[in-house]
């Protein structure tokens, strides 16, 4: 069996579920009461679950995020929301100081069983300050998980394996995937520890994630047409990937794009492309290829915008580009 939904809606029910399950969870962060959070995930839940357990905090994302360590260091679990992952940059000592190092720098004595969620990437035109994808600067840091849910089913299950977590998992939610609909099934499982095939293919592997995810999809139903088998996989865990998956589809297919919304300079997209080389260089029949953001500030016009990011035909391009 399975129901209807949407991504925003998912994450609705995985945070109603958290909150009812376990008493030490509560939700944190600008907004996300009264006001139902920016993009509306947390709509409901003030009235629900009472101000104790959903609470508006100050404009402060250094304190608020501080305060969020300070309560999970204290046996709690709290669910601490960024309204976008570039005013995350004002909590960075928290997270990279802190939370990211408290376990390592205690023996081991303590754990920061946090989770912080952040909307990311364009595609909304919001200006460059509210549409950059900086998740792959965190995906280089020890000490924590990096999530980037892609589907109503990661969007739904996710969470539950977050919060269980000893240690601080970030989860990165594309603002273009909030009101994607889809199926979501009674009995499906999901872990946070690795990659996974959405659509299977055998002369290229499209690689990606997140806002991505999508665009990859149409890219391989395109060049189904042309008669080239793209197989995508779904990174969605940043850190740690998961190479077996990524290795087994490129040594398989034998060629190679990864996509990424973050700048081609010290991208998630590099790693991929160096991890690669590393391990599967001679089952390569050509060069690994990528496709990413243009190096500039999201520019705000529609038309301008469109044309910074990755795209569907943009990914089509580079595919052929490995047959030429």
């Amino acid at each position: 069996m399975s129901r209807h939904l949407n991504y925003r809606e998912a994450l609705r029910e995985a945070l109603r579920e958290a909150l009812t399950v376990d008493p030490r969870v509560f939700l944190m962060g600008e907004d996300v009461g009264r006001y139902g959070g920016t993009y509306a995930v947390t709509k409901g839940l003030l009235d629900e679950f009472g101000p104790e357990r959903v609470r508006d905090t100050p404009l402060s994302e250094l304190g608020f995020t501080g305060a969020g360590i300070g309560a999970a260091l204290g046996g709690l679990r709290p669910v601490v929301e960024v309204m976008t992952v570039n005013f995350s940059l004002l909590a960075l000592d928290q997270i990279v100081n802190t939370a990211a190092l408290y376990h390592y720098m205690s023996g081991g004595q303590f754990s920061v069983p946090l989770v912080i969620r952040m909307a990311t990437g364009a595609g909304r035109q919001v200006g460059a300050q509210h549409s950059h994808s900086f998740e792959g600067w965190y995906a280089g840091l020890p000490g924590i998980k990096v999530l980037a849910p892609a589907t109503i089913e990661d969007a739904r299950h996710m969470l539950a394996p977050a919060l269980a977590d000893p240690d601080p998992v970030l989860i990165f939610e594309h603002t273009v995937l909030y009101n994607l609909e889809g199926e979501l099934a009674d009995d499906c499982t999901v872990d946070i520890c690795s990659a996974k095939v959405r659509r299977p293919g055998g002369d290229a592997s499209i690689i990606t994630y997140g806002g991505s995810l999508q665009k990859s999809l149409q890219a391989a139903e395109i060049l189904a047409g042309e008669g080239i088998s793209a197989e995508v996989v779904d990174l969605r865990v940043l850190r740690p990937l998961d190479d077996a998956t990524i290795m087994a589809s490129v040594a398989k297919c034998r060629r190679a794009v990864v996509v990424d919304e973050g700048w081609r300079s010290v991208s998630i997209a590099a790693e991929v492309m160096a991890r690669i080389v590393e391990q599967v260089f001679y089952e390569l029949d050509a060069p690994v290829s990528r496709v990413c953001t243009e190096e500039v500030p999201m520019p705000y016009a529609r038309h301008m915008e469109d044309a910074a990011l990755p795209q569907a035909g943009k990914i089509v391009a580079a595919v052929k580009g490995l047959f030429a």
